[in-house]
This record gives structure tokens, C-alpha cells and sequence, in this order.
């Protein structure tokens, strides 16, 4: 639902998708703060989420994260506050052999976790606010496995109810901590649009290399993002993107195959990727449901080339053919860095931001004036 706060955003506003890219100073904590005092890497970790609070907004953003620089990675962090996963999962993952966690022990948690960096967030800028979850559906597609989880969950459904209830949790508390906006970050719901993975013909992530079966699991995914929103009294966005990697993609595929299925969709905005090259097109949007707006990925995370603000301002505009103005709002096509060690530089992130913003004031300036076709 919209909020006061988020009700006068204007059309175009700038919002990050959640995480930048960590500078070394802030990777070398992150790696030793089970050895730190906890008072220090306390007083640590706040002086960095403001200097990540304080880059966006000197970037002119009109919504800020905390740079989601509390996280090494934006699901571990949630699955080792909550507790019941291992490290025991072998699988190969673009050419490296990775050990990943998976569910083995029932999870007892039954507070939230993210609360107080929530709160920290909303008590350190006058901006408007935005926290971000992973989906249930996506921890229960890539952490729960028959060989290690079954003792605590027999299925992966029953895996994912019990994520439901513990996300919904999570989500009333964002909104108790004071965010304006609660965003569901799900990757695997790209994995429909990818025309050879679900024709199984392979993937360079082993874990996707499993029988798909969309007409049962898309809507299972969509009930289950719905329950984590439903009743909350602030604006709600769902991400779709097709994860990044070491300025990669796992899954290609425009969301033609995607966007219909969430006519039955309860949440505000969908945040798509249309800047990187086998990904959204702008033609997608004329399968948007009508009571969704869109957040238009504008800028591509992965490469290093800066897009100019001229460039963000065509692509952009090219969506205001399809869309009302009121309905698109501008964000990069994924986190700058969903795991702590991406390769971006935070210099880079913010330059693609400040562009960001620049093009965003050139279309509210296009949009006031009185010239027709002002989008031609």
C-alpha cells in the first residue's frame, strides 16, 4: 500500500534495489567480526551503513538502503540469524566448485533479526526507506535438499511454509522499525523465463539442473510472497532479476513468461532488469498488470562501462511509450553487490547512481512540459 511518505515520490523516483559494493576497509570487518568486540564492531558496522546511507544520498536517490553492508551475502545473512543450516552441499557453480549451506535442523528462531538494522536505517535519514528480504521460495528452492534436509523438513514445501511464516515475521518488523518500503528479492521466479533451463538443457549453476514444473511452482511462489506482504502499511515491491555473479548472469530470458502469472501478484511494484543485454525489453511492459507499477532497471551492474545520463534518459523514456509516467520509477537492474566480494568498485556504483538521478530530473522536466509527444 502506498504511504504518506511514499505517496509524494514523484514519477521517475530514483531507488536503489539494496546492496553496494563494500569497500576493503569494510571487507576486512566483515571478515574478522566473530573476533571482534561486540561493542566495537557494533560502533564499526554503524559508522559504515551511515557513510553507505549519506553516498546515496549525495547521490540525489529519493529512496536509500543501508547498502545491505551488515550482510556478507543478502540470503546467508538471514540463514545464519535464523540458524538450522550447514555448509555441507557440494555443487558447481560457473566453473567453481562451491560448498553452500542447506537446512538440517528444524529453525526454532521465533524473533525477527533484522529489526534493529532496520531501525538503525530508518533513524539516520530523513529519505525514504527501503529494506529487502529474500523470498521464501527462492531459500527453499536452493536450501533445502533431499539428502540433508529431509529429517527437518520432509518437503520442500513444507520447508517453504515455515520460511513463510518466518518472512511475514520479518516484514511487520521492517515496518514497525519505520521503512517505507518492504522489497521480496526472488531471482528464481527469472528462472521461468529462461527458455533453455526449463527446457532443461543445462545450466552453469548444477543446483538449477532439476525438473521444473511452472504450472505448479510459479503460483506456489506467488502465494507464498503474498502471505510475507499481506497487511503491511507500507509500500511493497517484488525484484525479479537474473542474479549476478562476478559481473554475470546466471539465467537470460526477457519476462514475457513471467509477467502474466502475477495478475494474481499483491504487492505495489515490480522492480524488472532491462539495461543488460539478455534480459527485460521494453516491450514487456504491455504485459504488466494494470494495478502493478514498475521499477524499470535503468543501469546494468554488471558491466563496468558508466552508461551516460542520456542513455539512461532514452531507455527510460522508451517505458513512458508503454506506461504512465506515474507508474515507472528508476533503479540500477540488480544489488551493485548481493555478495560482499563483488567486483564493482563503490566509486562506480556511484557515479551509475548520480547518472541515475540526473536522467530521472530530465524526464520530470520533459513530463512538466506542455509539448506533445513529449516522449517522441
Amino acid at each position: 500500500m502506498k504511504t504518506d511518505r511514499t505517496a509524494k515520490l514523484p514519477p521517475f523516483f530514483t531507488h536503489p534495489i539494496g546492496s553496494l559494493p563494500r569497500p576493503k576497509a569494510l571487507l576486512s570487518v566483515l571478515a574478522r567480526r566473530k573476533e571482534m568486540d561486540r561493542g566495537r564492531l557494533a560502533r564499526v558496522m554503524d559508522d559504515f551503513v551511515l557513510f553507505a546511507i549519506r553516498l546515496q544520498e549525495e547521490a540525489g536517490m529519493d529512496v536509500v538502503s543501508d547498502g545491505e553492508w551488515r550482510r556478507e551475502q543478502y540470503i546467508r545473512e538471514l540463514l545464519g540469524r535464523i540458524g538450522g543450516f550447514e555448509k555441507c552441499r557440494r555443487y558447481e557453480h560457473q566453473g567453481e566448485t562451491k560448498y553452500t549451506d542447506v537446512v538440517v535442523r528444524r529453525i526454532a528462531a521465533t524473533e525477527p533479526v533484522f529489526a534493529e538494522d532496520a531501525s538503525f536505517l530508518a533513524g539516520h535519514t530523513d529519505r525514504v526507506t527501503k529494506f529487502a528480504l529474500p523470498s521464501p521460495f527462492l531459500i527453499a528452492l536452493r536450501y533445502w535438499h533431499v539428502d540433508h534436509s529431509r529429517e527437518a523438513y520432509p518437503t520442500m514445501e513444507h520447508f517453504l511454509e515455515h520460511l513463510t511464516e518466518i518472512l511475514a515475521r520479518e516484514a511487520r518488523a521492517l515496518v514497525q522499525a519505520g521503512i517505507d518500503i518492504v522489497q521480496v528479492d526472488d531471482p528464481a521466479l527469472v528462472y521461468f523465463c529462461d527458455r533453455d533451463l526449463m527446457a532443461g538443457t543445462g545450466s552453469h549453476d548444477e543446483r538449477l539442473r532439476r525438473a521444473w514444473n511452472p504450472e505448479k511452482e510459479l503460483p506456489m511462489a506467488i502465494a507464498a510472497i503474498n502471505r510475507v506482504v499481506e497487511g503491511l502499511r507500507a509500500e511493497t515491491h517484488l525484484h525479479c532479476c537474473h542474479s549476478v555473479y562476478k559481473r554475470r548472469s546466471d539465467v537470460t530470458g526477457n519476462y514475457k513468461p513471467l509477467l502474466p502469472a502475477f495478475a494474481d501478484l499483491k504487492v505495489d511494484r515490480v522492480n524488472l532488469e532491462f539495461a543488460y543485454k539478455g534480459t527485460g525489453d521494453i516491450s514487456d511492459l504491455k504485459l504488466l498488470p494494470s494495478h502493478l507499477s514498475v521499477g524499470m532497471g535503468v543501469v546494468d551492474v554488471r558491466g563496468e562501462q558508466i552508461p551516460t545520463v542520456e542513455q539512461i534518459e532514452v531507455l527510460a523514456a522508451a517505458g513512458a511509450e508503454i506506461l504512465s509516467p506515474n507508474r515507472i520509477a528508476l533503479n540500477p537492474d540488480c544489488g551493485f553487490a548481493p555478495e560482499a566480494v563483488e567486483p564493482p568498485t563503490i566509486d562506480e556504483a556511484f557515479e551509475k547512481l548520480s547518472h541515475m538521478v540526473a536522467a530521472a530530473a530530465r524526464l520530470r522536466k520533459r513530463l512538466s512540459s506542455t509539448k506533445p509527444n513529449v516522449w517522441g
